[in-house]
């Protein structure tokens, strides 16, 4: 994030009593005219649209139903396109824009929140979207059966004051730094029709319904014929096909029966977009970190010592360079360089250095054999573990690989079950920093997959979290970053924009900064 960003943001958040920018009204605004051209940009084309169509995707995994707000597998796709939410972050800000909520005022203190909702949006099922179906949504995210992660954030709501259908004021316990992450993550759902976790029910306000789900096969959504945005979607289908394996992918996307693969190498979407045509679209401002994690409860692991052996031996820059292609950047800490706990000083700690993790090995001695478990829907975990395995017996840390089918892995990680290491990606660090220490997997400082405790993480994670939104962070970002380069428990490689690789004709893909897919401008040239 710019300076001049940061400065904005702090504008537009701190003002008692002015509402947002923009207000939509029913045939668009300046807020909407901007994501249209943002989308349209994001297409890398100067097409004109063209209506009607279906759009074929493959995607490595399925969709699990009662993973539908854990933002994994496939769910990001079935997001995007089904469901919309309150606010909307732009690719390269942390400013929240209008989109079912036109405007808010945030109270001085910064415990509570006043939103205007907007008039014209129904459900799939034609019923209209009301102040009810925000108070509904946010108590579901919150419930831990459905393993949200933000859902500590949605927890601390702890009023809903509504006095006609589209207004309501959330109140807080604390002020909520992340409160527009959360706002911009939750997905509005239909209270009528969502039943309980793996129902397999999904019903939105977004541009495409669910018409089809054959599992482990094909997903189908058709557009929604009375969608709020004029005109839109300009697709009429998107089919999407359950291809896991990669080559598969490929082959499928080169013969014309896929037009768009999400699960390639990196390596083999740079060498589609040399061609005339494919093209690549690399999710901007929705970054990924590579990571290796530690249970600490594992007796080798549990001395520090020997985490830190792990991090002076990682070759950071050989995993981003050969896997990712170059299309990311090495990192000790997990904020992309936007981030405003972004620190250039902190992220080279750990570079590699085997003399000095094997000093590291040397004084806890060798451990045993451990695992390291990775999952198997996408090539490159493959090969970021067998380096990972090679830099790691370079230090004398002898591993096995350990690999998992997708929705297993997301279960061990949910469930915090892996007995020695892995590697996989973790998200939520492109949001606000506080939300990755109170929500994410991995990091949350109450309850990680790496068992950590510490009570001066948890202290450090608080202290962030209750920032008022938009007031400066003084060192409260600084001591976060600290305690997880000393706590080491999760031990990052670096960070990686996710890829597809697409036809040529297609247009206009966008996507949120969880990585949501969004097709309402997307159309076949």
């Amino acid at each position: 994030m710019t300076a001049s960003t940061g400065v904005s943001r702090r504008t537009l958040l701190r003002t008692a009593g002015i509402t947002a920018l923009a207000v939509f009204g029913a045939g668009g605004s300046a807020a909407c005219t901007s994501a249209v051209e943002e989308q349209r940009a994001a297409g890398d084309d100067n097409a004109a649209p063209v209506r009607g169509g279906t759009l074929k995707i493959g995607t490595t995994v399925d969709l699990v139903p009662a993973n539908l707000l854990t933002n994994t597998g496939a769910v990001p796709l079935v997001i995007g396109l089904v469901y919309e939410s309150l606010v909307r972050y732009p690719h390269d800000a942390l400013e929240p824009a209008p989109l079912l909520a036109t405007s808010w005022t945030l109270a001085p203190d910064g415990r509570s929140l006043d939103l205007r909702l907007r008039e014209d949006v129904a459900y799939h099922t034609g019923r209209p979207f009301t102040a009810a179906d925000v108070e509904f949504s946010l108590r579901t995210y919150a419930d831990p059966k459905w393993s949200a992660q933000l859902k500590s954030t949605a927890a601390a709501i702890v009023g809903f004051d509504s006095d006609t259908p589209h207004h309501i004021t959330l109140r807080f316990a604390h002020p909520l730094t992340n409160i527009f992450d959360l706002l911009t993550t939750v997905p509005m759902l239909d209270r009528e029709t969502l039943g309980a976790p793996g129902s397999g029910t999904f019903v939105g306000t977004g541009p495409f319904r669910l018409a089809a789900r054959e599992p482990n096969t094909r997903i189908v959504f058709e557009r929604n014929a009375h969608y709020r945005v004029p005109d839109r979607p300009y697709l009429d289908r998107v089919e999407v096909s359950i291809i896991p394996d990669s080559q598969a992918q490929l082959n499928a996307l080169r013969s014309g029966r896929i037009t768009i693969a999400t699960g390639l190498t990196y390596r083999d979407n740079e060498n589609l977009a040399r061609s005339a045509a494919f093209k690549t679209i690399s999710f901007t401002g929705a970054e990924l970190q590579i990571y290796v994690g530690a249970n600490v409860t594992n007796p080798a692991l549990a001395d520090v010592r020997l985490r830190q052996a792990v991090a002076y031996a990682l070759d950071r820059e050989r995993i981003i360079s050969e896997v990712f292609r170059g299309a990311g950047y090495p990192l000790n800490l997990p904020w992309p360089k936007y981030s405003p706990a972004y620190d250039q000083a902190r992220n080279t700690r750990y570079a590699r250095d085997v003399d000095k993790a094997r000093q590291l090995v040397t004084q806890v001695g060798t451990p045993p054999e451990l695992l390291l478990s990775y999952p198997t829907d996408v090539a490159y975990y493959v090969d970021v573990a067998q380096i990972v395995q090679a830099n790691l017996g370079d230090a004398g840390i002898r591993v096995k690989l350990d690999p998992n089918e997708p929705s297993t892995f997301v279960k061990k990680l949910i469930g915090g079950q892996f007995p020695g290491l892995w590697v996989t990606d973790h998200s939520w660090a492109q949001f606000v920093p506080s939300t990755l220490s109170v929500s994410a997997y991995p990091f949350n400082a109450r309850k990680n997959a790496s068992h950590y405790q510490s009570a001066a993480y948890t202290a450090a994670a608080d202290s962030a979290w209750q920032i008022p939104p938009g007031a400066p962070p003084g060192p409260a970002y600084a001591e976060l970053s600290d305690q997880l380069l000393d706590g080491l428990f999760l031990i990052e490689i670096g960070v990686r924009l996710q890829q597809f690789a697409a036809a040529r004709r297609v247009h206009g893909v966008s996507w949120t900064k969880s990585r949501e897919t969004v097709l309402t401008e997307a159309f076949l040239a």
